[in-house]
């Protein structure tokens, strides 16, 4: 389960790698050393301390690291004066809604104690976190684990249960070492950083808040997302381990007779639902949810949408199925109005069709009070079908 979120500061938070860059610039002028753009862009992610000791190294300056790091820091605060800090769009908001929804929130940044602090209460955003750990105060940098690891510790919260944003590839190497779920923001004032592995990739803040960060990390660790819930359901995506209580209701007659393509055996049909996790319900982002009694957690049904191609025609379509035990209830007719709408409002889809065995008088009738319009029959396998439809209202 998701207990609490770690920020990155540098390039997350406030868009502070440009002017890193150009204070170490201006350090090094002041000893005759001038350097290309992309060698610093290497130590994003990586502590102040630890760059002027590779720069002392690698361009033989004859300063101890102190020094050097003195030398960057009034270089930094110059242009601070300047310019000020520039925020991450919409980052703040994303804090809010993680705050709201009871996430712990931490920063873990490369960057000095003092500097964090100033950031914090610059931007009056102390209330959303519950503390910071500095690169200073750990005993190896990023890529290494240790400042996602002490965070983890100082909240009281297994890694396992956090999610880490970062914008550098060091970073990215450090949360995957700590065990830990990575979302990388790519930020194009980051330089090219390579964050191929992290969980998921975002370009910005806008649309991203405790819902999307909860389901990233539901996919990253196999876990089943809620889809929506209704006032008697809850529909979310099935697990491996639902099948057991599913395949029994494929195998019912009343359901068996419309269905096809259901493995031979419960073993069998396991390991096609795991498949179908990773390249449907991943990939996608919908596919057949599982239709869950809000009461008692029973699986009472199955309803989704699925990319087919029907007569030569790529089309989002309809399927749905209830155990017979509860029909006659209004349950079919719940979910399946629930999820046309959320197919319109959340997946933006045009058009949604069925394609209804010509016997399935129930499952017809069901089409039609959903709101659903005849629109062609066809044949497959020799069995006749009904095609609906239904548009979306602009």
């Amino acid at each position: 389960m998701l207990k609490a979120v770690i920020f990155d500061m540098d390039g997350v938070i406030i868009d502070s790698e440009p002017m890193h860059t150009q204070a170490a610039i201006l350090a090094l002028e002041k000893y005759g050393v001038t350097i290309a753009l992309e060698y610093i862009l290497d130590f994003v992610g990586s502590t102040t301390y630890y760059m002027c000791q590779k720069m002392i190294e690698d361009f033989h300056i004859d300063a101890t690291p102190e020094e050097l790091l003195a030398a960057n820091n009034e270089a930094k605060e110059s242009l601070l004066r300047e310019s000020g800090f520039i925020v991450i769009p919409f980052i703040t908001n994303l804090m809010r809604s993680l705050h709201q929804h009871g996430m712990k929130l931490i920063i873990a940044s490369s960057s000095s104690a003092r500097e964090i602090e100033e950031v914090l209460q610059t931007l009056h955003i102390e209330d959303y976190f519950d503390g910071y750990v500095s690169g200073t105060m750990v005993k190896s940098s990023k890529p290494a684990p240790d400042i996602f690891l002490e965070a983890a510790r100082r909240l009281g919260i297994a890694p396992k249960e956090c999610l880490v944003i970062e914008d550098s590839e060091h970073g990215v190497s450090a949360a995957n070492a700590a065990g830990i779920t990575c979302v990388g923001f790519i930020n194009p004032n980051s330089g090219k950083q390579d964050l191929s592995k992290a969980a998921y990739l975002v370009e910005g803040f806008e649309e991203v808040d405790y819902d999307f960060l909860l389901r990233v990390y539901q996919y990253a660790h196999m876990e089943p997302v809620t889809i929506l819930t209704t006032d008697r359901c809850i529909i979310r995506e099935l697990s491996v381990d639902d099948i057991d209580s599913l395949y029994p209701l494929y195998q019912h007659p009343q359901i068996k007779r419309y269905l096809d393509n259901v493995a031979d055996s419960i073993e069998e049909e396991r390991e096609k639902h795991l498949a179908y996790i990773k390249n449907v319900y991943h990939f996608y982002g919908f596919g057949l949810w599982g239709v869950f009694l809000k009461e008692s957690g029973r699986l009472i049904g199955q309803c989704g949408i699925e990319l087919k191609i029907s007569d030569g025609e790529e089309g989002y379509e309809l399927g749905y199925l209830l155990d017979p035990d509860y029909q006659r209830y209004g349950y079919a007719r719940e979910f399946v109005t629930a999820i046309i709408n959320y197919c319109f409002m959340h997946l933006d889809i045009p058009r949604i069709i069925a394609t209804i065995d010509s016997h399935n008088l129930a499952s017809l009738k069901l089409a039609e009070m959903v709101g659903m319009k005849k629109a062609g029959a066809c044949v497959r396998k020799e069995h006749h079908f009904d095609k609906y439809e239904i548009l979306r209202v602009l």
